[in-house]
């Protein structure tokens, strides 16, 4: 990697970037995409496609992220992991089974499971889906927030009188994630605090 002034440089186009360098949410997707496309055409079985997944989705820097394009593709053929801007794509639909995950991470908080619901979700279900993975964390995002204002607010006489509409207002707010979810629309929280990415 070429330096200026000892000050490390992005790489240009069509140049490798360094293995330390960390990856973001698009270059995961952009290799699960690789995954599932060669899974699909049978050029490896489930355990090998869980397997790569799960490298994929856990990676955190471009060298996790290479040799799996490399096991994909050789490494003269396989596509550059080079930081770009955002293609405009089509992202696949969405499968039913997905569309119910992602609802379901939404709505557990009905039965009572505020946290722990959309974390199940993200941790079984986002593993393998990027759409139920999108919505669990949102959900688990908005549901910490609620349950840490749940704590905090009793110390004030104003959030003692704020508490109750706070409680019917993520009530109402899990319903429309669920339903948005469930008709394959992107839904964001307001008023959240997203510590978990």
């Amino acid at each position: 990697m070429a330096t200026m002034a000892g000050v490390p440089r992005t790489p240009g186009p069509g140049q490798v970037p360094p293995a330390h360098l960390r990856v973001t949410n698009q270059d995961r997707e952009h290799v699960v995409e690789h995954v599932q496309a060669a899974y699909a055409e049978g050029r490896f079985d489930k355990l090998e496609f869980d397997d790569r997944l799960e490298r994929a989705m856990t990676a955190r820097t471009h060298g996790d992220l290479m040799p799996i394009m490399t096991e994909l593709y050789g490494t003269q053929a396989a596509p550059q992991l080079v930081p770009r801007p955002a293609p405009v794509r089509h992202e696949r639909a969405p499968e039913s089974n997905e569309r119910l995950g992602a609802a379901a991470a939404h709505l557990l908080v009905l039965l009572g499971i505020p946290i722990v619901g959309p974390l199940i979700m993200l941790l079984t279900g986002g593993k393998t889906s990027p759409y139920i993975r999108r919505h669990a964390l949102e959900a688990l995002n908005f549901q910490i927030t609620v349950v840490g204002a749940t704590v905090l607010l009793p110390f004030t006489l104003i959030g003692v009188v704020l508490l109750p509409f706070i409680w019917v207002a993520s009530v109402v707010l899990a319903i429309v994630g669920g339903v948005s979810a469930l008709s394959e629309s992107t839904f964001r929280y307001p008023w959240t605090i997203r510590l978990v990415k």
